[in-house]
């Protein structure tokens, strides 16, 4: 496979394509009406939380700045267009030089949100500001939604390290935007390669079911991981009979084995009986690593255990039963006509079927209490109060076509983890429950 394939920095892919036929057919008509030019400002928000959550996790921004700025409509691209007579040769010559030269402000990665938040703006003309409307949710709806789920396990871990695993469970290109995006709500490290590479997060791995099974006796395994792998190797003992495992592995590894991984059965009174017999045995500084299908509720009911690190898969990758955040992507305003000075009006669908937005181009801050506790999500339109000035949430990520907010994958990690602390403490709760402050507009 061509590593380009994977989304790895070999070749930068063109994301144009990353989008739906409408948005082209939608700016051959524009250009045909003359509204094409027209200055436009798009605000991508969610109408509400997943049922039951307290709050969402901004993530994939690093990754929605790379689509923008590969955004390109290549020959290959073009005649491809042109082939399928998507849209007419006056549209394909427009395309042909196509770079989006406006400005992109956002609530920078990490930070969390609730309903109504404009997590993302997007303002030029609105002939390039539609065309990346899909890339832009494609990207931010599913990190987002991954991120959040990870957070929420990491908050119920309690500050046990945790292991994504779940490249084996999702598209393998989604499998790496994974490893990403759990990154930034609070794991520690990810067993794919391809997302170690790209993003620089911690890899980890060492053997699966198979290993044991390929040799003639589970010692005879033991034996092989650690002198290829050393004493400080994890060793999975859960193929045969648990505790004849655990007495195996201190006996070929010695006490200072690292850590034992459970893959299956009741892991709370397994991990008590194997800590138990680890501490007997002298092993009482190796570790004890679960896997088996965890969701935040399951590593919540094993607070209590013995546990010392958390290996989760499918319901990461699935945002633990809400595997998207719903964002949309909503023209907010409009100029009144193509003068590029000319005033920007407020635009906004009215729908009778629950699909309402709110006109403007807003702003959003959060206010705190006298503890410095967030208490509400502000979001109005027009001056900013004096009051909430220092308290802004959208930062500049584009200006006029230039990338100008890029940062490493662990400030997004650092300001996560800074910002769910200044919530409120029931933000943590797994119950289900409201957002965990309201929105409020003015």
């Amino acid at each position: 496979m061509n590593p380009a394939d994977l989304g790895l920095p070999v070749d930068v892919p063109s994301t144009a394509l990353f989008t739906d036929h409408y948005e082209l057919t939608m700016l051959q008509a524009a250009l045909a009406s003359g509204t094409a030019d027209r200055r436009s400002v798009f605000e991508v928000f969610t109408r509400r939380l997943p049922e039951g959550r307290r709050y969402g996790v901004v993530a994939g921004t690093g990754r929605v700045l790379d689509a923008v700025e590969n955004f390109r409509f290549d020959g290959a691209v073009l005649e491809f267009l042109r082939e399928r007579a998507v849209v007419d040769m006056r549209t394909l010559d427009w395309l042909a030089s196509y770079r989006f030269s406006g400005d992109i402000w956002g609530y920078p990665e990490g930070e969390v949100y609730f309903p109504g938040s404009p997590v993302l703006r997007v303002e030029g003309s609105f002939a390039e500001c539609v065309l990346l409307e899909t890339v832009i949710l494609s990207i931010l709806n599913h990190d987002s939604a991954i991120a959040a789920a990870a957070s929420r396990m990491s908050s119920a871990a309690g500050g046990r390290p945790l292991i994504e695993m779940g490249a084996r469970r999702t598209h393998e290109l989604a499998a790496v935007a994974s490893a990403r995006a759990a990154y930034v709500g609070g794991f520690a490290s990810t067993s794919d390669l391809a997302a170690g590479f790209r993003y620089g997060i911690p890899t980890v791995g060492t053997s699966a079911h198979a290993f044991t099974l390929v040799h003639d006796s589970e010692r005879d395994a033991f034996t092989a991981q650690v002198a290829s792998l050393g004493r400080g190797t994890t060793l999975l003992v859960d193929t045969y009979d648990v505790a004849e495992a655990v007495r195996t592995a201190v006996e070929v590894a010695g006490t200072d084995l690292g850590a034992v991984r459970i893959d299956s059965g009741d892991l709370l009174l397994v991990a008590h009986r194997v800590r138990q017999q680890l501490d007997e045995l002298g092993a009482t500084a190796t570790k004890i690593v679960v896997t088996s299908d965890l969701d935040e509720y399951a590593i919540a009911s094993l607070a209590a255990a013995p546990v010392d690190a958390y290996g989760v898969g499918t319901q990461l990758v699935t945002g633990s039963g809400h595997p998207t955040c719903s964002m949309v992507y909503k023209l907010v305003a409009r100029a009144v006509s193509a003068d590029p000075k000319a005033v920007l009006a407020p635009v906004a669908k009215r729908s009778t079927g629950g699909k309402t937005s709110i006109g403007g181009r807003k702003w959003a801050a959060r206010r705190r209490d006298a503890d410095g506790a967030a208490e509400a999500e502000v979001i109005g339109v027009g001056p900013v109060p004096s009051a909430l000035a220092d308290s802004q949430l959208l930062t500049q990520l584009v200006k006029t076509g230039e990338v100008v907010a890029r940062e490493p994958l662990e400030a997004a990690r650092d300001r996560h983890r800074a910002v769910l602390a200044g919530l409120p403490l029931s933000a943590t709760q797994l119950s289900r429950g409201e957002a965990v402050i309201p929105t409020e507009y003015v």
